[in-house]
């Protein structure tokens, strides 16, 4: 089973290092490392050249934002399993690619997706928030759920099937995605229940009210742009969930 795996970035020159070494040090043998850049100024993309071949693709070149990138990523991948790992972030072992092949393998379900933990920007031995996922019960999306977009691998036929991230969305278009693949369309779900992704904190939608306000403005135009109907109470108890996970607390790393 090919996996690719897609790292988006533009300028990230600080912490792409990171995120590279963490995939490219994945023990999983039959990985597709496809890397797009925006057309970085700051030294990124000659970071990026030093891998040569290690990388499977590498394109630079400006886009439309974060999302235009990932869907070039799509589009270039041909791997059967896609996985996204953002320039900020990185694996939490080398055994995670493994492990979420032997999940699809053990199930045959269309996705998998596992646990993720939020760490300071500039120290990541500190964890902010963890991001328990839990198992999916069909009708969770109505109660505020999704799963960690970074933790979550997708087989090639479902994008294929229906369809790549909306352009017309600024920082909900891979909750439009999941909503969309498994509440929508019910694609079957297989939960890993590892931490598998650090995250650095920092994310667009989470960075100051205004940002918050909008992105609830844009889960609820998720919902519409799939003519589904959520509770009434369901975009409050979403970003509730985040509150939550400040609290608890981490599972061990499984190595």
């Amino acid at each position: 089973m090919k996996v690719s795996i897609i790292t988006v970035v533009y300028n990230g020159v600080s912490t792409v290092r990171d995120c590279l070494e963490s995939v490219l040090g994945q023990s999983y043998p039959d990985i597709e490392y496809i890397v797009v850049d925006g057309g970085s100024t700051d030294g990124t993309v000659e970071l990026i050249r030093e891998y040569g071949t290690r990388i499977s693709r590498f394109v630079t070149e400006p886009d439309k934002g974060l999302y235009d990138a990932m869907n070039k990523g799509i589009s270039m991948a041909t791997g059967d399993v896609i996985g996204f790992l953002n320039s900020d972030d990185l694996y939490r072992h080398t055994e995670v690619v493994k492990h979420v092949v032997e999940r699809f393998k053990q199930t045959g379900s269309d996705a998998v997706y596992s646990d993720m933990v939020y760490v300071d920007r500039y120290d990541i031995s500190k964890v902010k928030r963890y991001w328990k996922a839990g198992s999916y019960r069909p009708g969770d999306f109505l109660w505020g759920w999704m799963p960690g977009h970074l933790s979550f691998f997708a087989r090639k036929s479902v994008y294929d099937a229906y369809g790549h991230f909306r352009l017309d969305l600024r920082s909900a278009a891979d909750y439009e995605l999941m909503l969309r693949f498994i509440h929508k369309h019910n694609i079957s779900l297989s939960y890993l229940p590892e931490t598998t992704v650090i995250m650095r904190e920092g994310g667009v939608s989470n960075a100051n009210l205004k940002n918050r306000v909008r992105a609830n403005q844009e889960d609820r135009m998720a919902w519409e742009m799939n003519e589904l109907k959520p509770y009434f109470f369901t975009l409050t108890l979403k970003p509730l969930r985040k509150i939550v996970q400040l609290f608890q607390r981490e599972r061990p790393s499984v190595s």
